[in-house]
């Protein structure tokens, strides 16, 4: 399955679902300040979105405690934000299913058509290749 069978929700679309999440858990959210996803998820929370970050062997990234997966994080998560390699998202896919997460971002980049069909089968809404900040704020804001 190529990412021409999969299609992104519109601008107009994107800052909808936007306006009703608060809570984003950022997989892959690294604590180097020089990575993307750290400079992403910073930018958002001076949005006013809450982060929770989800890597394994840290505890602490941008002032918020970390997780070393989804189904660790207590409460309600909004959206998943992604920044893993392609062979991951199966797997992120599956656990985000099982959660019952309404939403998933799979960062520029972040291609994987099979994925991100499945998670919209079961539900989820899902935006593919794109980049969070940059969409919201050039589209919402």
């Amino acid at each position: 399955m190529t990412a021409a069978s999969f299609v992104n929700p519109s601008g107009e679309e994107v800052c909808a679902r936007l306006k009703q999440v608060r809570r984003i858990a950022v997989v892959g959210l690294s604590p180097n300040p020089s990575r993307p996803s750290h400079g992403v998820a910073r930018a958002l929370q001076g949005y006013g979105f809450e982060i929770v970050p989800v890597r394994p062997k840290v505890t602490e990234v941008l002032g918020a405690k970390a997780y070393a997966g989804l189904a660790e994080v207590p409460g309600r998560i909004d959206l998943v934000d992604v920044f893993r390699a392609p062979e991951y998202i199966p797997d992120i896919v599956a656990q985000c299913i099982a959660l019952k997460i309404p939403a998933l971002w799979l960062q520029e980049g972040i291609v994987h058509a099979a994925a991100a069909n499945r998670a919209r089968a079961a539900g989820l809404w899902v935006v593919m290749d794109r980049c969070l900040y940059r969409d919201y704020a050039g589209w919402c804001r």
